[in-house]
C-alpha cells in the first residue's frame, strides 16, 4: 500500500499518477506466438467490506490471513475519513465472512494513527503472534493470543531510523508493503518502494525481531509500473524453492507477477509459462457472478500453516486474497475513497506451482 504519511503528493494528484501509470509506454511487442496466461483463476463475490453501520469507511484494503483454530483471522487497512488504520475479523468458513464483526485495531494498544498493510504470522522460536505494518516505517506489534485482538502490544520499530538507501533525492524514506519470511537461519525483510526497486533485509533467527542489516536491492525493473508494491514470499511446501508476488500496473489494471528462487538471499527468476510472468490479474481471471473488480491488488495466499516459514502447499489448489476495486462507473474518487473490497481467488486446473507437487 502506498505510503501517504510521508509522501508529499496530493491525494488527486496521486491518483492522477497512479491512472496514469497504467498507459502501457512504448516498448518491444510481444511475439504472436507467446502462449496464454500459466494460471487460471476464479473469483468469489466480495467477501469482507466497510461495516454497514461504518460510514465513515470508504473501503478495504491489503488482507492478511492465517487459518488458525478452525478460523480464518484476517487483518486489513482501513480507508477512510479519519484517514488510514487496520482492522481484524473472523469466521470459521468463507460464506461467513460478510457477517462476520470488525473490531478496528486503533482500539487496541497499537493505537490510533497511520497504520497499514498488515502481515500476520506465529514467530514459533517465541511461541508469539506477530504483526508487520507500515507506520510510516515498517512496525511491529505482538501477542499470545490471536483470538483476542485488544491484546495486540504497541507500535515498535524495526530500525531506529530509516536507512539511507531507501531515502529519495529529497531525503524522504520511500519503502513499503513490509514481509517478512524465515529459513532454518534467518529472518528476511522485504518490501517495495513504488519506483520498480524490491529490497532485502536480514537478521539472524535468534536475534528477530532485533538486527536487521541495511537493505540490498534483490531485484530492479526499468520501468516503475513493472515492479511496483504490495510484494509477498512464500516457501512452496515439499521443495527447495521459493514463490514471490509483486504487484505490477498495466492496462487493464492492477496484477500480480511470479518469481522463482532457490533461496531468501538468491537469484529470482520469472516463472515460465506467461507474458510479464502473470499470476493473477484480469486477463487470467474469471468471476462468479458479476465482473466486480477491474484487476487484482495487493493481497496474499492463503498458507498451509501459520508461521514463520510462510509455507504454501503446491498439491492443494491455490487460493489468494485479494482486494479488488468495485467502483461505480461515472463516479470520481479521490485515492482515499476508492471503494476496495476483499475477494477471494482460487486457481483453476494446472500451474507452474501446482507443477511442483511431488505426491
Amino acid at each position: 500500500m502506498r505510503n501517504f504519511n510521508t509522501t508529499p503528493m496530493g491525494r488527486s494528484a496521486l491518483w492522477l499518477a497512479l491512472c496514469t501509470a497504467l498507459v502501457p509506454a512504448a516498448h518491444a511487442a510481444e511475439p504472436a506466438a507467446n502462449p496464454g496466461p500459466a494460471f487460471a483463476w476464479e473469483s468469489s463475490e466480495p467477501l469482507i467490506k466497510p461495516p454497514a453501520d461504518a460510514a465513515n469507511l470508504f473501503g478495504v484494503k491489503d488482507p492478511s490471513v492465517v487459518f488458525h483454530d478452525n478460523r480464518y483471522h484476517v487483518f486489513f487497512t482501513t480507508a477512510g475519513t479519519g484517514g488510514w488504520g487496520m482492522a481484524h475479523t473472523s469466521f470459521a468458513d468463507w460464506k461467513d465472512a460478510p457477517q462476520a464483526p470488525v473490531f478496528m485495531l486503533d482500539k487496541s494498544p497499537i493505537g490510533p494513527g497511520y497504520r497499514a498493510a498488515p502481515q500476520v504470522f506465529y514467530f514459533a522460536p517465541q511461541k508469539l503472534w506477530y504483526l508487520i505494518y507500515q507506520g510510516g516505517d515498517p512496525m511491529y506489534s505482538t501477542t499470545r493470543d490471536l483470538a483476542d485482538p485488544r491484546s495486540w502490544t504497541a507500535p515498535k520499530p524495526f530500525y531506529a531510523a530509516p536507512p539511507d538507501v531507501v531515502k529519495d533525492d529529497k531525503g524522504q524514506a520511500a519503502w513499503l508493503d513490509f514481509w517478512i519470511i524465515c529459513d532454518d537461519r534467518k529472518c528476511h525483510l522485504f518490501f517495495t518502494n513504488d519506483n520498480g526497486s524490491f529490497f532485502r533485509a536480514e537478521t539472524a533467527i535468534e536475534r528477530f525481531p532485533q538486527g536487521f542489516s541495511t537493505p540490498v536491492l534483490a531485484m530492479k525493473t526499468e520501468r516503475r509500473e513493472d515492479l511496483f508494491e504490495a510484494s509477498n514470499t512464500y516457501k512452496i511446501a515439499g521443495t527447495g524453492q521459493y514463490l514471490t508476488l509483486i504487484e505490477a500496473m498495466g492496462p487493464t489494471g492492477r496484477y500480480f507477477r511470479a518469481w522463482l528462487a532457490d533461496r531468501l538471499d538468491g537469484d529470482w527468476r520469472p516463472i515460465p509459462g506467461s507474458p510479464m510472468n502473470l499470476f493473477a490479474g484480469a486477463e487470467n481471471l474469471k468471476f462468479k457472478g458479476r465482473v466486480w473488480s477491474e484487476g487484482v491488488s495487493h493481497g496474499e495466499m492463503i498458507r498451509a500453516g501459520v508461521d514463520q516459514t510462510l509455507a504454501i502447499d503446491p498439491c492443494k489448489p491455490l487460493r489468494f486474497l485479494y482486494q479488488g476495486l468495485d467502483m461505480t462507473p461515472g463516479k470520481k474518487y479521490e485515492y482515499i475513497e476508492l471503494p476496495y473490497r476483499l475477494g477471494l481467488i482460487t486457481a483453476v486446473g494446472r500451474n507452474p506451482v501446482s507443477d511442483l507437487c511431488k505426491r
